[in-house]
């Protein structure tokens, strides 16, 4: 590793963000929703503690709104002033924002916004993980960067503080909730120094403080326009967003030169002669390579293309990604858009092979919305479909889809792809017994004191205290890329006998 990174760390997703916006902000404001709750406790820590950040090396102010659209409004209004501001949130709370997401924008103001994503009510409400969020903030104007795991998140954070001053694009950098969120690993965190060295301190003026609003030297915004002159003023920002996905490339090439860790904005991994390639983002792009690297030990050419980059989206950079032998490609979007020719992600995808005259086949497929598992049958059984004759264009993966008959069959191969070595733990407890704390310590110990990689992920049932609570620990010699519960463990505990009667708690031992 390079000096440019910390001792490794124990940390979730939400602290590797807030990790970063702390050291990249002037003043932030907040309002919670779970799952990006943790992330406005964070910053508020940090300035109780007195840390500084690296912008001015001041104590950031951090303030508590009465509402997500309050906390919007304050950002924007910091950033109308000339202070770098960041805030955090998810689902309904980021929908609330949009008004102010559609400002920031159209006035070309650097910021970040870090979102935990999460599923938007529709018939229900829920807490869990989907892309319906972000996806409706996509015609806002800001850039859209997706991390996979909390190493990723940390990574991305700081790509999206200084590419948005590069670029002038306000920047939404988004991760999965209540998966990456809250999942613990061993993250090596980046070095405030070595921030410093590679942040853009001119661009802040250049880029920021120098469009404040400011009474010693006066301009008009916010003003109210006529047809005679809207369009025109919409379409010269374009330039703005037709060099971003070059500068937004630039500065991934400088932060994994900076970190040792390979950084890319559409990232191929798997077989160099890949005949079938799943394109998704988030944390299934980790789940779908651990698989593809098994399945090429069995002989499969597959592959996986990494989204990191949603916006700006760039056509040339994912057809240049894929290898050419790949004639058959499923495109995963984790949020579905009813009444829509085809998922977002699914669209973007066709309309970049179309404009390059590129006739492969693309399909299109739904998996993992609210915060249903995806696990490696799943990956597997894309990649069946794919090598049918004539594969369906539209499918569902990972529940029986017993109305619209659009679901693909799960069969039982590829049932983990942890690697042997790694140890996976299941303990059962009841909601306020003490077994969660006990596991978050276990594994933050595991991760500091042992050269193991470590990941701990914990779920509770609706009561939380009171209820039902399994926390699901691996740790081991290499690289953990399971983002889904385990299916085969070496250990399980129950921590209340009254379980022993009611749930079958062996069925997923080895």
């Amino acid at each position: 590793m390079t000096s440019a990174l910390e001792k490794p760390v124990p940390m979730d997703g939400n602290a590797a963000a807030t990790y970063i916006a702390y050291a990249c902000s002037e003043v932030s404001f907040i309002y919670p929703i779970s799952p990006a709750t943790p992330m406005g406790e964070n910053m508020a820590n940090y300035q109780a503690s007195g840390r500084k950040n690296i912008v001015d090396d001041q104590v950031v102010p951090v303030t508590v709104m009465q509402s997500e659209g309050g906390a919007a409004g304050a950002v924007h209004g910091a950033l109308t002033a000339g202070a770098l501001a960041s805030t955090f949130t998810a689902s309904q709370g980021l929908l609330l924002m949009i008004p102010n997401l559609y400002l920031i924008a159209g006035e070309l103001t650097p910021t970040v916004f870090h979102i935990a994503a999460r599923t938007v009510a529709k018939h229900a409400l829920s807490i869990y993980n989907d892309h319906s969020d972000v996806m409706a903030c996509r015609q806002c104007g800001w850039a859209m960067l997706a991390s996979c795991n909390p190493q990723e998140v940390m990574d991305l954070a700081l790509i999206s503080h200084i590419a948005t001053l590069k670029s002038s694009i306000p920047v939404l950098h988004f991760f999965d909730g209540n998966r990456t969120s809250h999942e613990i690993e061993k993250v090596f965190p980046i070095s405030y120094d070595a921030i410093k060295n590679i942040f853009p301190y001119d661009l802040v003026d250049k880029n920021l403080r120098s469009k404040a609003l400011n009474p010693s030297t006066p301009l008009a915004r916010g003003t109210g326009q006529r047809p005679d002159i809207f369009m025109q003023a919409n379409l010269a920002s374009e330039k703005y967003y037709k060099a971003a996905p070059a500068i937004f490339n630039e500065v991934f090439e400088e932060v994994s030169k900076l970190t040792g860790r390979e950084l890319k904005p559409y990232h191929y991994s798997g077989h160099p002669e890949a005949e079938r390639v799943v394109i998704c983002m988030a944390s299934i792009c980790d789940t779908t390579e651990q698989t593809i690297e098994r399945m090429i030990e069995q002989g499969e050419k597959v592959g996986l293309l990494k989204v990191r980059m949603y916006r700006p989206w760039s056509s040339d950079m994912l057809v240049d990604a894929i290898p050419k032998t790949a004639q058959k490609i499923a495109v995963l979007d984790r949020t579905r858009e009813e009444g829509a020719l085809g998922s977002p992600l699914f669209l973007d995808v066709c309309v970049s092979f179309s404009e390059k005259q590129d006739p492969r086949t693309i399909i299109g497929g739904i998996a993992a919305l609210s915060g249903k598992e995806f696990t490696p049958q799943q990956v597997s059984a894309v990649f069946d479909e794919l090598k049918a004759k004539n594969p369906r264009y539209r499918f569902t993966i990972g529940v029986n889809d017993d109305v619209t008959f659009t679901s693909l069959p799960i069969l039982q191969s590829y049932t983990d792809t942890v690697p042997l070595e790694t140890k996976q733990c299941i303990f059962w407890g009841l909601g306020s017994d003490g077994t969660v704390g006990a596991n978050k310590e276990a594994i933050k110990t595991i991760s500091e004191n042992t050269d193991f990689f470590a990941q701990g992920n914990f779920f509770y049932d609706s009561k939380k205290s009171g209820g039902v609570t399994n926390s699901h620990l691996r740790f081991g010699p290499k690289p953990i890329k399971a983002r889904y519960k385990i299916q085969t463990a070496d250990y399980v505990a129950c921590h209340n006998q009254s379980f022993l009667g009611r749930f079958d708690m062996t069925n997923d031992l080895k």
